[in-house]
């Protein structure tokens, strides 16, 4: 059964605040309504109760302060999308909405005129005139990206609500006052708007400077590992290549030194492969305690509350590279596959076995979660040669779990013995040649 609010957990964070975007548009066209409206509505009922007057004008009235109401939340809508670059510019959305503001506001002015002189009705023609004004025009600026072109239409908004009101036959001091309060009214509405769109775009910016980021670690580390593979099988290669033609002109020719020149070519070949096996060895391994550091750093950079308790020091160098690789692929997948709000990573020992526990509150609906993907099904096949085991699944309440055991017995440390690596790197560890095991003898990646 689908828990409440489990939809918005699974929502990236750029989505969630682009959603609280968009609904407090929404809330805004709200706000209009009933400001609006429930004046027209009192008035209405009142007077119903005093039998003055018709009620079908503040009817049609209310109908269109309702269609205003409708106009501002689509063109919000359609805005916000064009904002973020998934929409064109809602150009007759703008010009409509312009042209019912410009009707309801002169409506609602005509009220005083149309038999109405009691000040409930006069103060009930203003507010619903002053209201209609300032929303429609600050949902107008959200079809702007230029503040100079907000301001402006602010301001003429703000002048027409003047011309319009002295042109209805207000005087001239309470049509000032009704150009400072829509002035006012509508500079705080596009101000609240400009600010949202502000908070969005930084929000959007910082997930593609974050992503970019992750690219780039990625990039500077392949680079790093090909400049290291340079370095090591550069001068080597070069020495096989010319002892390797001196050597067939030897043999040509028929002379001993061939073989002697073919046993250097053979050690180097050997030094070669063994540089290599080093080099990738030391790109493979993985310390618990730097892998649980960086993991902690990455989740609480992207806003997930993690805690590390338990020992990360003292364990057999195998299982720290095992468990070490483990916390890697799982904070990676909290990150990918998840939501999550917390994050809780323990260590610890219990008898001859090191336990690890990665639990977190992003499982998503389904069977999936955090843990599927090939990353934990090639850690959990390598943790099974080194008799380990790893389980992942959902723990309830919305909760992912994965546990990871592997022995922590002084039999756990195999000198010169592979480190675990990720299922991708295994393609290269089976075609890579070895020496015959041995004592003291290295596997190869």
């Amino acid at each position: 059964m689908r828990r409440p609010g489990r939809w918005w957990r699974r929502k990236s964070t750029p989505a969630k605040v682009e959603a609280y975007t968009r609904w407090s548009f929404h809330f805004m066209v709200l706000v209009e309504l009933v400001a609006a409206g429930g004046q027209l509505l009192g008035l209405l009922v009142r007077d119903g109760q005093s039998g003055t007057g018709g009620p079908g004008l503040t009817v049609l009235l209310m109908c269109l302060v309702a269609g205003h109401c409708g106009l501002c939340g689509v063109l919000a809508s359609r805005s916000l999308d064009w904002q973020c670059g998934r929409r064109a510019k809602p150009v007759r959305l703008l010009w409509a909405l312009g042209i019912v503001t410009a009707l309801v506001a002169t409506t609602a002015v005509s009220l005083v005129d149309h038999g109405r002189t009691g000040r409930d009705a006069d103060g009930v023609a203003l507010g619903v005139f002053v209201t209609v004004l300032a929303f429609g025009a600050g949902t107008i600026t959200l079809g702007m990206r230029e503040r100079r072109r907000m301001a402006v239409c602010v301001v003429g908004f703000a002048a027409g609500s003047g011309v319009v009101a002295f042109a209805s036959g207000m005087a001239v001091g309470g049509a000032l006052i009704s150009v400072g309060v829509v002035l006012l009214s509508a500079g705080f509405i596009t101000s609240t708007y400009v600010l949202s769109l502000w908070l969005l775009n930084v929000v959007h910016e910082l997930d593609e400077a974050r992503e970019t980021r992750t690219r780039l670690a990625v990039a500077e580390e392949r680079l790093r590992f090909g400049r290291d593979l340079h370095d090591v099988m550069g001068r080597n290669l070069a020495v096989i290549a010319l002892k390797s033609e001196l050597a067939v002109q030897l043999a040509q020719r028929e002379r001993l030194e061939a073989v002697t020149q073919m046993v250097e070519v053979q050690r180097l070949a050997h030094e070669t492969q063994r540089e290599v096996r080093e080099v990738v060895r030391g790109y493979r391994e993985a310390d618990l305690s730097s892998e649980l550091a960086g993991a902690k750093g990455v989740l609480t950079a992207a806003g997930i509350s993690c805690t590390v308790t338990g020992p990360a020091v003292g364990l057999p160098a195998q299982a720290q590279s095992a468990l070490g690789w483990v916390v890697r692929e799982a904070a990676t997948n909290v990150l990918r596959h998840g939501d999550a709000r917390w994050c809780a990573v323990e260590v610890r020992v219990r008898e001859d076995r090191a336990v690890l526990t990665v639990e977190n509150d992003g499982a998503p609906d389904g069977a999936g979660g955090p843990g599927r993907g090939s990353g934990l099904v090639g850690l959990r096949e390598r943790l099974a040669e080194i008799g380990g085991t790893l389980r992942a699944g959902p723990a309830g309440d919305g909760r992912f779990l994965l546990t990871a055991e592997v022995p922590s017995g002084p039999g756990a440390v195999a000198s010169g013995g592979e480190p675990l690596a990720p299922s991708g790197h295994r393609a290269a560890a089976a075609t890579a040649t070895s020496r015959p095991a041995g004592p003291g003898s290295e596997v190869t990646p």
